[in-house]
């Protein structure tokens, strides 16, 4: 079968599974790229089909090529200007010679989105002494707290405040920033086992001291993901010891502090404490109704919104700014389909319903959580915070414990004073245990689900 032929097909059976309006905002307009090996390239109109069609209608489509086809496919959507950007960019391939020429511009690119700045970073409680802690690296780089290490949950806005300092000191020095990923890092190194030993070997690994070493800044996300990789971490000792004692400025995130980071190298977590770690909290109510206003400025909703509407949603969504985000999304297409005169409260609700209702809000004291674990376990609270070390205690202990550090905004050391003055390694070590657990333990998590369908 044709491509072309097996799209319009394609098209056919998503109209007959979807309604008549859904298909006309989201699938009408679609486009075919380009299909490969096991990838298919769909045009889409507007920026926001990437994340409708990525996020709420990705099982329809993969589930309606595979019936099609029997093969499973990965999706990507583009625009119209990415397209002809990708277009100028084979007709006018860069000459080898330009290349070697160029190899050290090359090196230093920064990987920074433009879009993270600290005039956009909302500012609150919850985040303020991280934010002033960025922006006193950001102006002066390698002189303060360095390495600035930053820790929190994910979704709260920490790759956002790492880059706003990248871009910030981008914009106001020459400095060499570069932003990776700790799983980039490890990729890359990687890669240096898998070049043929010999002068190709050299050069692979030749450049990836020059891109990790040869910079003034370097700005490394998600740290924790370096845990169980060894010779990694090793290269990375190296590197930042090479760049610290240059007086380069780096910068590190993770979801956990420093302390916490058990199963990194003792003499890594020992260098990330030597800087300023600061942590980042799940937004407070004020701060995410600031954030919802600043989210939908110049949408078409800014001015359809009372302080009614930003109230509710910012009561659905605290967990973290992703959710925000996406319940913002979520509002902005339910509107565009439904094309109301006015959006009311009861628009809202309505079209939010199946959205925030299927979260666990953090507005759980450490109190209610471990009334509830006991009272599951036919235990007492007394016995969650005693010494006890029986199996009848300890395993719902742990379960506690790990339900705090979810669903509460309280750190782990307040954790372990509510639980008969444990220190925050013992916490920390309860949460990965129940962590690990849950991977391959359906009972434990059929148990969690059943307790956070009492916490709500």
């Amino acid at each position: 079968m044709k491509t072309d032929d097996l799209f319009a097909k394609f098209l056919v059976e998503i109209s007959s599974q979807v309604s008549q309006n859904i298909y006309a905002i989201w699938f009408a307009k679609l486009e075919l790229v380009t299909i490969t090996d096991d990838l298919v390239t769909i045009k889409v109109p507007m920026q926001i089909h990437k994340s409708m069609l990525g996020e709420n209608y990705q099982k329809l489509i993969t589930d309606t090529f595979f019936s099609l086809t029997g093969n499973e496919y990965k999706f990507r959507y583009v625009l119209e200007e990415e397209l002809e950007a990708e277009k100028v960019k084979e007709e006018n391939p860069i000459n080898a010679d330009i290349i070697k020429e160029k190899q050290e511009d090359i090196a230093w690119n920064t990987n920074l989105n433009p879009k993270f700045t600290f005039d956009n970073y909302i500012v609150g409680n919850s985040n303020r002494l991280a934010y002033i802690a960025a922006k006193a690296v950001a102006e002066t780089p390698g002189y303060v707290h360095n390495p600035l290490f930053i820790y929190g949950r994910s979704g709260l806005g920490k790759t956002h405040l790492m880059q706003a300092i990248g871009n910030y000191i981008t914009k106001n020095t020459n400095l060499k920033v570069l932003y990776t990923t700790s799983y980039e890092f490890m990729n890359d190194f990687t890669g240096i086992a898998s070049v043929d030993k010999g002068i190709d070997a050299m050069n692979y690994a030749n450049d990836f001291k020059n891109k990790y070493r040869n910079v003034d800044v370097l700005i490394i996300d998600d740290i924790q993901f370096l845990v169980g990789a060894e010779r990694t971490q090793t290269e990375f000792f190296h590197t930042f010891n090479a760049l610290h004692q240059a007086d380069k400025q780096i910068i590190i995130s993770s979801d956990k502090s420093p302390d916490d980071l058990k199963k990194i190298e003792e003499r890594l977590r020992s260098r990330f404490m030597c800087g300023l770690p600061v942590d980042i909290y799940p937004p407070d109510f004020n701060l995410r109704c600031d954030i919802i206003k600043a989210k939908i400025k110049n949408t078409n909703i800014e001015n359809k919104l009372n302080d009614d509407i930003i109230e509710y949603i910012a009561n659905q969504c605290v967990n973290d700014v992703r959710h925000i985000e996406g319940t913002i999304n979520r509002l902005l297409a339910y509107t565009a389909m439904m094309v109301p005169e006015k959006i009311t409260l009861d628009f809202a609700i309505e079209a939010l319903k199946d959205f925030v209702n299927t979260n666990i809000y953090v507005n759980n004291s450490i109190g209610s959580i471990q009334k509830i674990v006991a009272d599951y376990f036919n235990i007492t609270v007394d016995d969650l915070k005693s010494k006890k070390r029986t199996n009848k205690v300890v395993r719902p202990r742990h379960i506690a414990m790990y339900l705090c550090r979810m669903e509460t905004d309280e750190n782990l050391a307040k954790i372990g004073l509510e639980f008969g003055g444990r220190d925050h390694s013992t916490v920390s070590t309860a949460i990965d245990k129940i962590t690990d657990d849950l991977k391959t333990d359906e009972a434990l998590n059929k148990m969690l689900k059943e307790i956070k369908d009492k916490l709500k």
